[in-house]
């Protein structure tokens, strides 16, 4: 998309129709207060008694009711090839994104969303969890973490990279999503260090680390936007 609906300085709270908590919501807010819909999601914020600047989807979720409140805030995209967080994500220009109500009960759409992640690498988008925090690696990143705190990586696609304050180093691993995984490593230092030679390494840390994981999103290079 060349023209982005939702284009801020500031970081964007993105909402799908899975269960947000208000406590959710508001640390979301407190570090990404513009607010987006995705299809369903327009009832979520509606709920919370928020009011989203624009909702994106095929709208096969969204009420009637949250239809008619926001009138002109609604950006359909009619194609099916991609889910409304795809849709959504790629429409959304900012710093960095906080997706809320995407790491819900099926299987499927968590699969989905983790896969738009790698299919827009030039799009910052930390996935909020009930205990996680998910994002996708950038091509280099330093982390101010906790001594035990744990720092997995799944790979989306064959990734190798250098890392410096994890447990196990990752230097010369080739990773891939039907081979080598690096499910619970561990900090051992307070500045960690990651670097991949190509997109497609998710990380996946505590909740409790969400603002050191905004912070070095914020720093690090981006991957080039794919075409």
């Amino acid at each position: 998309m060349n023209h982005p609906i939702v284009d801020s300085s500031d970081g964007v709270t993105l909402v799908g129709g899975g269960p947000v908590s208000p406590a959710l919501m508001r640390l979301a807010l407190a570090r990404a207060p513009r607010i987006v819909g995705a299809d369903g999601g327009a009832d979520r914020i509606l709920a919370l008694g928020h009011m989203p600047e624009a909702v994106v989807g095929d709208f096969d979720s969204i009420s009637s009711a949250a239809r008619a409140r926001l009138a002109g805030k609604l950006f359909p995209v009619a194609e099916q090839a991609t889910t409304d967080f795809d849709k959504a994500l790629r429409s959304i220009r900012a710093p960095f994104v906080l997706a809320l109500g995407f790491a819900g009960a099926r299987m499927d759409h968590g699969l989905a969303v983790l896969t738009a992640l790698a299919a827009h690498p030039d799009r910052p988008c930390l996935v909020l969890g009930p205990q996680d925090v998910v994002f996708l690696c950038p091509p280099e990143m330093r982390l101010r973490m906790r001594r035990g705190d744990r720092l997995s990586l799944w790979p989306l696609a064959a990734v190798t990279g250098r890392s410096t304050g994890l447990e196990w180093p990752i230097d010369g691993i080739n990773f891939a999503p039907d081979g080598m995984i690096g499910t619970s490593n561990r900090v051992t230092a307070p500045d960690v260090l990651l670097k991949m030679d190509a997109p497609g390494m998710l990380a996946i840390l505590p909740r409790g680390r969400l603002d050191q994981a905004i912070t070095a999103l914020r720093s690090a290079p981006r991957w080039p936007q794919r075409r």
